[in-house]
């Protein structure tokens, strides 16, 4: 899909995931206040339509559970970058970890107003 084809919404959301640096996280939530606009629901719909084309396994529910259907691929990614991770308790379905929220929740700073107009990069 090229970018002409994407809602501007979409585009800003993807700019927001292409910014987070490698070991690092932001919510559902995060990435729609970063915006002032849209919500949570938002922010994952456009994941789920438009998200291969960025990072998508940085953009992350906010109770750190893996993304359903997804867990090892993001899982694979998160070893790779040394994204924070909680050891899974035994009650903990499939045994999976968790994103340590507390450490690697990336707040943006540093970046570049992903609201101003881009070249649009995604494709």
């Amino acid at each position: 899909m090229s970018t002409e084809e994407l809602p501007a919404y979409a585009e800003r959301v993807l700019d927001v995931a292409d910014l987070i640096p490698p070991g690092r996280v932001m919510t559902y939530g995060d990435v729609a206040e970063w915006l002032g606009e849209g919500g949570p629901r938002q922010v994952g719909r456009v994941m789920s339509l438009y998200g291969s084309a960025v990072p998508w396994w940085r953009v992350v529910r906010a109770d750190g559970r893996l993304l359903p259907g997804h867990e090892l691929r993001a899982l694979d990614h998160y070893r790779t970058e040394g994204t924070p991770l909680r050891d899974a308790g035994r009650a903990a379905e499939g045994h999976l970890p968790r994103l340590d929220l507390r450490r690697a929740r990336w707040d943006g700073t540093g970046a570049e107003d992903p609201a101003a107009p881009s070249g649009g990069t995604h494709s």
